[in-house]
């Protein structure tokens, strides 16, 4: 029977983004950072994004969010696609409904890439 072999466990700040005041960053990882960024940068998909946070299972419903936010659902999706994309969230298709679930490591690499 063969033996596992024990695999290195990565930091989720270093696998994703270096550290924006630990020295000059490569046009990627900018690009990288940036685009999540970017995706915080409106009110609306931040509070969607507490609002799954908020979640006990930190997961929400698409129908679950337009009351809150008090904008149509077509808007809530763009924005839901907004952080899809940017991959603070992953997105799963349960029938006709979308449920949208944090994706904790990006979180935590974002956090970590403002540490000084």
């Amino acid at each position: 029977m063969p033996t596992s072999a024990a695999l290195p466990v990565l930091d989720a700040a270093a696998a994703c983004c270096s550290t924006v005041t630990g020295g000059e960053l490569d046009a990627g990882e900018a690009s990288r950072l940036a685009r999540m960024f970017k995706a915080l940068g409106d009110p609306a998909r931040v509070r969607l994004l507490s609002l799954i946070a908020a979640q006990p299972d930190r997961e929400a419903c698409i129908c679950d969010l337009t009351e809150p936010v008090g904008l149509s659902q077509p808007t809530v999706s763009h924005h839901m696609k907004q952080l899809v994309d940017a991959g603070l969230v992953v997105r799963e298709q349960r029938g006709r409904w979308a449920f949208y679930r944090l994706v904790e490591d990006t979180l935590t690499a974002l956090s970590a890439a403002l540490k000084p």
